[in-house]
């Protein structure tokens, strides 16, 4: 038998899987000598892309184990699957159908058509992933191969199983037990798909940003001394206001206002906490007045050192609205377009400014719609540029004096600009829509993560301070973090966790068992 001169490497690799696969040799029991058993569930990848580095890094140290067990004599299993991946295959398909103009889009064709479509992709292109890892030479049992979706209603011949059932035993046991509730939040809201995606499917980048500085009137024409003290406390600025004035990068979500809040030492603002002032934007015979109030969020250092709080359209506006009992009042639809729905705006504004005065409960503020008619419908950015201009054009803008000089007479002239800021701000984009992510007030389903990171912690505070001590054993249980500095960072993300929103609204995925 003679050599090939070059190593031919796809042959070989596809040669040798083929042998280990025809040989059972990473079936679960294979080469087991002992009782104990040792198992890995590989964290499944998505069944519409390829591997990627950080595939290769991960599976390659479970192989490691895998094997080493094996030989060993363990009862070894090395579970391999596929997730369903449901944004991301919704969005290879639709673009898939895109390109034939022939083809119905997904909602002409309906979800159980749609969802075939998908069904018929993952049959000629999900074994992509499969085929990688196996030339690899991941030591997976493939007879036990699954995919997350499998036995779901719908699924074709040879995609059953019961993944399907397990996931909705999990949800309903969680549910039973107290960990999954529904429960109206604010999430990251992709309005390309229209439906709530994760923290981890949010990219967050810096773009080039607008920062408006606007005039908010206090109620019935009130006045009040403003003064402005340097580090030795002398006075650098004293002038008499009606208003007390923000600085935003999203003027269209000012007609969703609660409050102005300021900071509880910020002496500037002191003669007019509690006092009501007016949002500069809306009709005006129905404009809307909010309290100022106090809180620790606004940094006097920043800005003017009021913030207005829109609790349905920012996070941190979120909690500050949650903290002060704030109404949540929604302005935008699942594309991000200004709301349509609801009441008037008469209306809304009437019972928002009656919730604000403290002569009724906010309860329920769903079908309060604080859009005026003529914004209702449209694009988010096109609702921003008409509101700046109808501030601008009541001179509820704050200004700044220009100096420009004429390039014939070379004089002089002095006007005054709305102050706008041009300055970089983090942005969140969806990490496949590619489209800005909009924080949006809607009821999810979440997992109550403050009652199942207990476990988690005591394991990593009880292991690490066994390891200190030395006393620490493998067997018990506990875990230790290595660098010690990464037990901070461990910490402090547990235990200010966040509820985990688990649903999202899409035609590809399981669905919750609310039936």
């Amino acid at each position: 038998m003679t050599m090939d001169k070059t190593f031919n490497a796809a042959e070989a690799e596809a040669r040798i899987a083929a042998l280990w696969e025809e040989r059972g040799a990473f079936k679960a029991g294979a080469n087991a000598s002992r009782d104990a058993s040792f198992s890995v569930m590989i964290p499944p990848p998505n069944v519409t892309g390829s591997l990627h580095m950080g595939h290769a890094f991960n599976n390659t140290l479970q192989d490691i184990l895998v094997r080493w067990h094996r030989m060993r004599g363990f009862d070894t299993l090395w579970q391999p699957g596929q997730d369903h991946a449901g944004i991301a295959t919704q969005m290879v398909v639709e673009r898939e159908l895109a390109k034939d103009k022939s083809n119905a889009t997904r909602r002409e064709m309906g979800r159980e058509a749609f969802t075939r479509k998908i069904w018929e992709w993952k049959a000629q292109s999900g074994g992509t992933i499969i085929g990688q890892l196996q030339r690899l030479g991941c030591s997976l049992d493939w007879s036990r191969n699954a995919f997350t979706m499998s036995g779901a209603p719908g699924a074709p011949a040879g995609e059953e199983g019961n993944f399907h059932d397990a996931v909705i035993k999990v949800f309903v046991d969680l549910y039973n037990k107290g960990y999954i509730y529904r429960g109206q939040r604010l999430v990251n809201w992709d309005p390309h798909f229209e439906t709530a995606i994760s923290d981890l499917e949010v990219e967050n980048t810096e773009v080039a940003g607008h920062m408006w500085h606007f005039k908010y009137p206090l109620a019935n024409g009130a006045t009040y001394e403003y003064v402005e003290r340097d580090e030795d406390g002398r006075v650098t600025k004293r002038e008499t206001r009606n208003y007390i004035s923000i600085a935003t990068t999203r003027p269209e979500t000012m007609l969703g206002d609660g409050a102005v809040a300021v900071h509880p030492s910020d002496e500037r603002y002191k003669p007019i906490v509690g006092m009501l002032c007016e949002i500069p934007v809306g009709p005006k015979e129905h404009r809307r007045l909010i309290p100022i109030i106090t809180d620790e969020y606004p940094d006097p250092s920043f800005g003017s050192g009021a913030v207005k709080i829109t609790g349905a359209h920012d996070f941190n506006d979120y909690a500050v609205a949650k903290r002060n009992n704030i109404p949540l009042y929604n302005l935008m639809d699942t594309k991000a377009r200004m709301r349509a729905d609801g009441l008037s705006y008469e209306e809304s504004a009437q019972i928002a400014g009656a919730i604000a005065r403290g002569e009724r409960e906010a309860g329920d503020v769903s079908q309060i719609n604080l859009v005026p008619e003529e914004l209702r419908g449209l694009d988010r950015y096109d609702a921003r540029k008409a509101v700046v201009e109808a501030i601008n054009a009541e001179g509820l803008a704050v200004t700044y004096l220009k100096k420009s000089i004429d390039p014939e007479t070379k004089a002089e002239d002095l006007t005054r600009e709305p102050l706008v800021e041009d300055k970089p701000i983090m942005q969140p984009f969806g990490d496949r829509s590619k489209v800005v992510i909009e924080p949006f007030l809607t009821w999810q389903w979440f997992v109550d993560t403050s009652k199942i990171v207990g476990p988690a912690l005591d394991a990593v505070r009880k292991g690490c301070a066994a390891e200190r001590d030395g006393t620490f054993d493998p067997q018990a249980g506990y875990t230790r973090i290595l660098p010690e500095s990464g037990e901070k960072v461990y910490y402090h993300w547990l235990e200010n966790i966040e509820p985990w929103c688990i649903s999202r609204q899409l035609w590809w995925g399981h669905q919750i068992p609310v039936w």
